[in-house]
Parts: C-alpha cells; sequence; structure tokens
C-alpha cells in the first residue's frame, strides 16, 4: 500500500486544512489534561498532521507501514526545521521505547482494520504504549460516509499536475468499500505517467469501537463530531474519539492515619 502513491498523495490532498485538523487534536488533548509531551502519531502517512503537531510543542514519533510515506515525512520534517522520528511499524503491534503521553491515530487510520480482533489488537498495543494518565485519540469516517459518500461513488479531477480517476464499490455484506483510483502525472513533455492504486476501508460502528477501547483497559471514552468538542450527529461524516488510561492506585501508599475530629 502507498508505494508509488507517496510520491503523489500531497499533491492530491493539497486543499486538506491539515493546520486546523492539527489543532483540534491540540484541543482534544488538552480536554482531556494531556501536557505538551510525548506524543505518538500512527499511520502519520506523510507527516502532514506530525509535523504540525511538533511545531505546536509536543515531542512527536510518527509511526506508519508504508517505508514510502514515512520517507515523504522525514522529507517534509526535515524542510520544516522539525527533529522528528518516523519509524516503520505496524499500529497493531505499536511498540515503543519509551511511554507516550498520547498516541493518536489520525485520518482513517482505524478504517484500515478490517474486524474487531484487529481494532481489539490496536487499542491493547497503544494501552501499554501510554503512561497511566494518558489518553489515545484517533478520527475515522463513520459508516454512513462509508457507505454513503464514497461508496460506489466516482470522482474525476485534473490539476496542472496530476489527474486522477476514483472509482468506488461498497459491499453492504461485508462493510467496506473498495477505493481505486488511477492518477496520471504530467512530466516536462506532457507525457504522463500512470499511478495505480486500491485500498479497502471498513466501516466501524461506534459502539463496537467504545466496546474494543475498554476491553483494552481504556475509560472516559468519548465520541466528538468532525473537529468540534461536542456530540455528532447522526449523520456527521468523521468522528474523533478520545480515551484515557486510568490511573491505577499506588500498593505501597500508607492509609490515611485516623483522626476522630474528621467525624465531627
Amino acid at each position: 500500500m502507498y508505494t508509488a502513491f507517496a510520491s503523489v498523495y500531497d499533491q492530491l490532498m493539497a486543499d486538506v486544512d491539515y493546520l486546523t485538523w492539527a489543532r483540534f487534536y491540540h484541543a482534544l488533548m488538552d480536554c482531556y489534561g494531556i501536557p505538551r509531551g510525548k506524543v505518538c502519531e500512527c499511520a502519520c502517512g506523510t507527516g502532514s498532521i506530525t509535523i504540525p503537531l511538533s511545531q505546536m510543542g509536543y515531542q512527536m514519533t510518527g509511526v506508519d507501514l508504508s517505508p514510502d510515506m514515512l520517507f515523504e515525512a522525514s522529507q517534509k520534517a526535515r524542510k520544516s526545521g522539525a527533529m522528528i522520528p518516523f519509524v516503520k511499524q505496524d499500529m497493531r503491534t505499536l511498540h515503543l521505547h519509551r511511554s507516550m503521553d498520547a498516541v493518536l491515530c489520525s485520518n482513517d487510520g482505524i478504517n484500515y482494520l478490517k474486524d474487531q480482533g484487529e481494532l481489539f489488537d490496536f487499542f491493547t498495543a497503544a494501552f501499554a504504549a501510554v503512561r497511566e494518565g494518558g489518553g489515545l485519540f484517533l478520527d475515522l469516517s463513520t459508516p454512513y460516509k462509508i457507505e454513503n459518500i464514497l461508496g460506489n461513488h466516482f470522482i474525476g479531477d485534473e490539476t496542472s499536475e496530476i489527474a486522477y480517476l476514483w472509482q468506488n464499490r461498497f459491499s453492504q455484506t461485508g462493510r467496506y468499500v473498495d477505493l481505486n483510483l488511477a492518477i496520471f502525472v504530467r512530466q516536462k513533455d506532457e507525457t504522463y505517467i500512470r499511478v495505480g492504486e486500491h485500498q479497502r476501508q471498513y466501516a466501524h460502528d461506534a459502539n463496537t469501537i467504545a466496546m474494543q477501547m475498554e476491553s483494552a483497559g481504556f475509560t472516559d471514552i468519548r465520541i466528538f463530531a468532525d473537529k468540534k468538542l461536542e456530540a455528532p450527529s447522526p449523520k456527521e461524516l468523521r468522528w474523533f474519539i478520545g480515551a484515557k488510561k486510568p490511573v491505577l492506585p499506588d500498593p505501597t501508599a500508607q492509609p490515611p492515619a485516623f483522626s476522630p475530629q474528621e467525624h465531627y
């Protein structure tokens, strides 16, 4: 996934306001009391959210399964002056050398997990990666968007540098959408190079996600509207979800001394 596609991904996504996206993640983490500390972003892609969060003061680590996307991310970070380690890992088996204040999974990373087992694997790995009191934050395309906006839909467009044809097919039984892209990159001699890309995204309902998060150990699970600290509408296109790793009681702590006057 995302091999030749990585080199043209940012051109296709040129109209996406990643700065606003990053700012909302900051607001969401602030809402949960997460400091501007160590944060790992899973499915970070080309670092379009990782880099602005780094510039806001977070100590970012980027994780992705695609070495090509990570290469693009590291190049962008270097040009921006950001010192960010980008690591090739499968987020379902996420393993970090130090505890994080938060783990993020942005921009539909969750939609690439195919079932409850893979959701649980990621949430369990994320739970192990964050410190007590830390958080897990993610966003994903809603089932409504997967079926009604992306599903069985055709898009075609052209810019001065690229043209693309985007054909989708939704499976009602499998609850997934197959995304098929044909991208044509203009060369200096006015010829085109074709880049083909196939992806599959799965529709996950909110109750399933919350249940798997809770099974992994997270608490205070809340679902938000798209970049708003409010409840989502029935036809919301994107959910943001936050959760917290609880702080366990200290087993070595001594109980407070009994004071009779406290009972009067």
